[in-house]
C-alpha cells in the first residue's frame, strides 16, 4: 500500500508515519509532503492508495488540495486532519467527496481505526476472479459464433455484475480494458487478429466506463464479421461433418471442439442445445444408421461392418445395435432378407 502524509510541521508528519507503520499491512511504502503542491508532485508519479492531509498549510492547503485531488484522481480516498478550530472549515471538503477526518490531536489509535475501514471497503472493491474467467470464456464463444443475442446478454450481465462490485471507475476501467485485451489474445490464437480502437480519455465515471466497453466489443464483433467476408463455417455443421467421416476412429469431443475452434464445454453445451443430443448419443446414432446402410450389402461381413463403423468389439456392436434399433445384427439382416 502508497501512503502519502500531507503536512507542513515536519513533527506531525514523523509522528503521522511512525503511526501509520504501526498496521499491519505488507508491501506498504509511506511518502511525504510539506503542502499541497509537494503533495500533487508525489501524487501524479506515485498515485498513492490513501491520502491523509492537513487543513492549513502554505503554497496548498488541504482544502484546494482534496479539490484537485476530486477533479483529478477521485478513485484515492483522503483522510483530513483538523483541529476544532478548522473542523467547519474542514467540512467543505465533502463537496470534494472526502468521507474521513481526524481530529487532533491524532492517536495511533485514530490512524488504525481509520486505516482499518479503508482496507475493509478496498476488500469489497473485487470481482471474483472465477467469475472473470468463466465470463471470458462464455463471450468469447459468443464472438466467435457471431452469436449477437448472446453476447447482447452476456454484456449486459457484466455490466450490472460490475455496477454491483464497489470499484472505482479507475479500478473498473483497467479491469475492462483487461477483458479486452485478453478477448484480442484469445482471437489471435485463433488465427484472428481483431483491433480495437483505443480510447485514453479518462472516463468520468463508472457508466462512461461501461459504456465505452460495450462500444469496444462491438468493435471485436463487427471487426470478426468484416474479416470473414461471409466466409463463416456453421461450427455444428462443421463437427457434425467431422464426426461423420470419422465413424470408425474413436474422436473425442476435446478433438472436435478444438476443430471448430471451440472450447470443450462451450461445445458440449452447443452440440446439446443444437441437435437435442449430446456427442456420445449424436456419434452412437450416427454409427448404428450407417451399420444399417451396410448390412443391405449382401457380401459384407458382421464383424467387418462393427469394425467399419468403430466397433473393434463385436459383442459390444450387438448390445449397442440392439438398443438403438430394437433388434440383434442378425434379426435385422433377415429383416432385409439377407441371411
Amino acid at each position: 500500500m502508497q501512503l502519502l502524509i500531507v503536512d507542513d510541521e515536519p513533527i506531525n508528519r514523523k509522528g503521522l508515519a511512525r503511526m501509520a507503520e504501526q498496521y499491519p499491512l505488507p508491501e506498504s511504502h509511506i511518502h511525504t509532503a510539506a503542502n499541497g503542491v509537494q503533495a500533487m508532485e508525489i501524487i501524479r508519479s506515485q498515485v498513492p492508495d490513501v491520502i491523509f492531509t492537513d487543513i492549513r498549510m502554505p503554497k496548498m492547503d488541504g482544502l484546494e488540495l482534496c479539490k484537485q485531488l476530486h477533479e483529478q484522481f477521485s478513485h484515492i480516498p483522503i483522510v483530513v486532519i483538523s483541529g476544532y478550530s478548522d473542523f467547519e472549515y474542514a467540512q467543505k471538503c465533502m463537496s470534494y467527496g472526502v468521507k474521513h477526518y481526524l481530529l487532533k490531536p491524532v492517536t495511533k489509535s485514530d490512524v488504525i481505526e481509520v486505516l482499518d475501514a479503508l482496507m475493509r471497503s478496498k476488500a469489497r472493491s473485487f470481482v471474483s476472479l472465477t467469475k472473470y474467467e468463466e465470463w471470458i470464456e462464455e463471450v468469447e464463444q459468443a464472438i466467435w459464433m457471431l452469436n449477437l443475442n448472446e453476447i447482447n446478454q452476456l454484456t449486459e450481465q457484466w455490466k450490472q455484475y460490475c455496477l454491483q462490485s464497489e470499484l472505482n471507475v479507475v479500478q473498473l476501467k483497467e479491469l475492462l480494458e483487461e477483458c479486452i485485451n485478453m478477448l484480442v489474445k484469445r482471437m489471435a490464437k485463433k488465427s484472428m487478429i481483431l483491433t480495437v480502437e483505443k480510447n485514453e480519455t479518462r472516463p468520468l465515471t463508472r457508466e462512461d466506463a461501461l459504456e465505452l466497453f460495450e462500444t469496444q466489443l462491438k468493435q471485436l464483433t463487427s471487426d470478426l464479421m468484416i474479416k470473414r467476408s461471409g466466409n463463416f463455417k456453421d461450427p455444428m455443421k462443421e463437427a457434425k461433418g467431422y464426426i461423420d467421416s470419422h465413424l470408425s476412429q474413436e474422436i473425442t469431443l476435446e478433438e472436435v471442439a478444438e476443430m471448430v475452434g471451440l472450447t470443450p464445454t462451450y461445445f458440449s453445451s452447443l452440440f446439446k442445445k443444437m441437435t437435442n443430443e449430446t456427442f456420445v448419443q449424436y456419434r452412437i446414432k450416427r454409427r448404428i444408421e450407417l451399420a444399417q446402410k451396410l448390412m443391405a450389402v449382401p457380401h459384407m461381413k458382421m464383424s467387418d461392418i462393427a469394425a467399419e463403423v468403430g466397433y473393434e468389439d463385436y459383442p459390444h456392436f450387438t448390445k449397442m445395435f440392439k438398443k438403438m434399433t430394437g433388434y440383434s445384427p442378425s434379426e435385422y439382416r433377415s429383416i432385409l432378407g439377407i441371411k
